[in-house]
């Protein structure tokens, strides 16, 4: 029984469950929030390119649907992330909810290609299974605040899991639901795809109901830097700070401070506009740049390549070369996303073991191969095993990913570097779907693949070069572990304890001392005498 005890405890521990627990129920209510739309993003990767055949869209067309859907999602998504912080992160939440409801009864409503479409580029609709929009950025940006250096890696890793398992449930049940509704009496099978969006709306209203519980702890924090740390590498498991009066971005307060007027009142227009981008989307600083354009410049290629091949466009590669049964795709779908799930789990014991960049490369590049290689089985259960392979593998690198944005920026950048990043990666993404719908009306579907495993590898050299030994956690505090600070207490302790007994042998022979020179004064008078 007490191995039992112990193995849980390791597990609780080793796995980042402590970590998750200690962050608190705002981390709950953000990763309950995230599941349910995956679990709806979920139905969406199953169905969405099968829905638009069934309307009789042509594969151009529904290229071009992904794209523009895409963009919308760069413009509105990107807007609503650098004003998140000053307009308020659960308002901005609030109101993407709501644009979720109204997405998803307009897709269980009408069948128009361009009624479609205007709700896809206003709303919010995942056109390829993934978590474009303005809630990713703001949310990683809500867990890096609620957590401390040493519990990020853990908690993202678990923020990415359990949505994956949402996927998961949710490709499972949109094939199940489909199967079974196309065979009742007076149900077609557009009328099916129209139920799964109904279900979509309401996941939304649910979203809508996490946001209001959500404390406001979750907000940007106002108050400046009390720390001064330590930099460190990227492998390094050590970290110290030093405690400081005033944030070292404020400057000395021995300098003086420039005229109000030359504060307050921009001398040209252009000076104007930059101080209202600036108060409303916040600045980034040089330092930081310098080192967050190359990441943004590696994942757009990541993401070109994640467009040209996604979950939706996948599926229906799969439906046209093999034409398997709907409840069969969705049950491959279902456990690809369980595989992701569970790759999760171990991403955040595997960032503390190698680190951020090592676990980043080393799983992205076999999920990399499998999707280079896809196109070359004549069989559906190779085609499957190499989709596992990549399924499993894929999602490995989001936590350490956003732990690693949120260890090199400060913290007041975060949400504005998170959503910038999100720029970046759905505006290179809206590029994969047109080239692939092209692709496929022109009988070459399987280039996307060979093409995008090849983008994703170089990605994956590229950022084994450039980020090895890249410094993190320079703008904030680190914690010791409980170990050490029990050791450091104990060095204090054994420390007062020699100073003390340093103090009592000092007054031991000052007594011996001032004894002896009372003797001797005796001695004196004796002999005066």
């Amino acid at each position: 029984m007490a191995a039992v005890g112990s193995s849980i405890a390791w597990f609780w521990k080793e796995f980042g469950l402590a970590s998750l627990h200690d962050t608190g129920r705002d981390a709950y209510l953000i990763i309950v929030a995230r599941s349910l739309r995956m679990l709806a993003y979920g139905t969406n990767a199953l169905i969405l390119a099968l829905f638009f055949a069934e309307l009789g869209f042509s594969d151009q067309r529904i290229g071009v649907f992904m794209t523009l859907t895409l963009l919308g999602d760069v413009f509105l998504g990107t807007f609503l992330t650098l004003i998140a912080d000053r307009f308020g992160r659960r308002r901005i939440l609030f109101g993407g909810s709501i644009l979720m409801v109204f997405t998803g009864v307009i897709f269980a409503t009408f069948e128009s290609f361009w009624a479609l479409l205007l709700a896809a580029v206003i709303g919010v609709v995942s056109a390829t299974g993934g978590d474009f929009g303005p809630f990713r950025s703001i949310e990683e940006s809500m867990l890096s605040q609620l957590t401390t250096p040493q519990t990020r890696a853990d908690v993202l890793a678990w923020y990415v899991t359990i949505s994956a398992w949402g996927s998961s449930i949710g490709s499972e049940l949109g094939g199940r639901i489909i199967e079974q509704l196309q065979h009742r009496d007076g149900w077609t099978l557009k009328d099916a795809y129209h139920a799964i969006f109904w279900m979509y709306a309401v996941m939304g209203g649910v979203n809508i109901v996490c946001v209001l519980l959500l404390t406001k702890n979750c907000e940007a924090d106002t108050i400046g830097e009390k720390y001064t740390p330590v930099a460190h590498d990227e492998s390094s498991d050590t970290s110290s700070f030093v405690l400081a009066d005033n944030n070292p971005d404020r400057g000395s307060a021995d300098e003086p401070s420039p005229p109000l007027e030359a504060t307050t009142r921009p001398s040209t227009r252009f000076q104007a506009i930059r101080a209202w981008v600036a108060k409303w989307m916040g600045d980034i600083s040089k330092p930081t740049l310098s080192v967050v354009w190359k990441l943004w410049v590696l994942l757009a290629i990541d993401s070109l390549a994640d467009g040209m091949v996604p979950y939706t466009l996948t599926n229906y590669y799969m439906d046209i070369k093999f034409h398997p049964s709907k409840s069969t795709l969705g049950d491959v779908t279902s456990i690809s996303y369980f595989l992701t799930a569970i790759g999760g789990i171990f991403a955040g014991p595997m960032a503390k073991k190698i680190g951020l960049v090592n676990t980043m490369v080393f799983t992205h590049i076999p999920s990399s191969a499998a999707v280079l290689l896809f196109p070359l089985p004549n069989l559906l259960w190779l085609t499957v095993i190499l989709l596992f392979v990549r399924s499993g593998l894929n999602n490995m690198d989001q936590a350490p990913r956003s732990a690693l944005i949120a260890a090199i920026v400060k913290p007041s950048e975060r949400t504005a570097v998170m959503g910038i990043t999100a720029l970046f990666r759905t505006l290179a993404a809206t590029c994969g779907p047109m080239v692939t719908g092209f692709l496929a009306d022109s009988d070459r579907f399987w280039v996307a693949f060979v093409a995008g495993g090849a983008f994703r590898l170089t990605y994956d050299v590229g950022l084994w070069v450039l980020f090895t030994n890249v410094k993190l956690h320079q703008h904030e505090p680190i914690k010791a572990d409980a170990d050490e600070q029990v050791a450091v207490a104990d060095e204090f302790r054994r420390g007062d304890e020699e100073s003390l007994a340093s103090r009592r042998s000092s007054d031991d022979e000052d007594d011996d001392y001032e004894q002896h020179d009372d003797d001797d004064d005796d001695d004196d008078v004796r002999r005066q005498k």
